[in-house]
C-alpha cells in the first residue's frame, strides 16, 4: 500500500502513481503542464490531459478523449491507458534512479503501443545528462522491433537451472539481416534467435 502524500519517484510496483503525479505538479508545475501535453500526444485517442484540484484538495487528472465532449477522470480510464501514462510519466522523471527495471510492459497494453514505448525508453536512457540504464524483460516481438541487435540480450535457462545471456549482435546473421531492414521482432519470431520462445 503506497503512503499518502506527494512522492518524488514512482515505486517498484507503480502503485503510487497518484502520489508521484502530485509531487510533479507541486514541485515542477510548469514542467508538469508541459509533460501532460507531451504525454497526451503519445497516447492514441487522447487529445489532452489536464490537472485540476477538487474541492477537497485532491489532484485530479482529466483525460479528453476523441469523440467525447466531457473529459474522463483517471479512475474512469482503461487500465491500458493508465499503464501507458504511468510508463510515459516515469520517463519524464527529472532525477531518475541510475537503473530502472521493467518487467513485461506488454501486459495490458495494445501491441501497437509497444514499439513506440520502446522508442521512448531508448530516447530517455540515451539522454546524455542523466539518462538511466533501462533493463526490460519482454515476451513481445512488437517491443523488440524498436531495438537493434546491440540492445537485445537473450536469456536462456539450461537443464541445470542456470541462465546464459547472449547478445543478439553476436549471433550469426542477425546483424546482417537487421541491417537489410528486417526488424528484430521478426527475426526473433522466425527463430533466428531465442529458440522460438518469444
Amino acid at each position: 500500500m503506497p503512503m499518502s502524500g506527494a512522492q518524488k519517484h514512482l515505486n517498484r510496483a507503480g502503485d503510487n502513481l497518484a502520489n508521484y503525479v502530485q509531487f510533479m505538479e507541486r514541485e515542477h508545475p510548469r514542467k508538469f503542464k508541459d509533460v501532460l501535453g507531451r504525454i497526451s500526444k503519445k497516447i492514441p485517442g487522447i487529445q489532452q490531459i489536464t490537472a485540476k484540484r477538487s474541492e477537497d484538495g485532491r489532484l485530479l487528472l482529466n483525460f479528453n478523449e476523441s469523440g467525447y465532449v466531457d473529459p474522463f477522470y483517471q479512475q474512469d480510464m482503461s487500465d491500458g491507458t493508465l499503464k501507458m501514462f504511468a510508463y510515459l510519466i516515469l520517463l519524464e522523471d527529472p532525477n531518475p534512479s541510475p537503473l530502472i527495471g521493467i518487467e513485461e510492459p506488454e501486459n495490458g497494453l495494445h501491441h501497437q503501443l509497444l514499439e513506440p514505448l520502446a522508442m521512448e525508453m531508448k530516447k530517455y536512457s540515451y539522454d546524455e545528462k542523466n539518462g538511466p540504464q533501462i533493463i526490460v524483460t519482454t515476451h513481445s516481438p512488437f517491443f523488440v522491433d524498436a531495438l537493434t541487435p546491440y540492445e537485445v540480450w537473450i536469456l536462456e535457462k539450461d537443464t541445470s537451472g542456470f541462465s546464459t545471456a547472449t547478445r543478439a549482435a553476436d549471433i550469426s546473421c542477425v546483424k546482417e539481416m537487421h541491417a537489410e531492414g528486417i526488424p528484430m521482432g521478426s527475426l526473433w519470431y522466425s527463430d533466428h534467435f531465442g529458440k522460438g520462445n518469444p
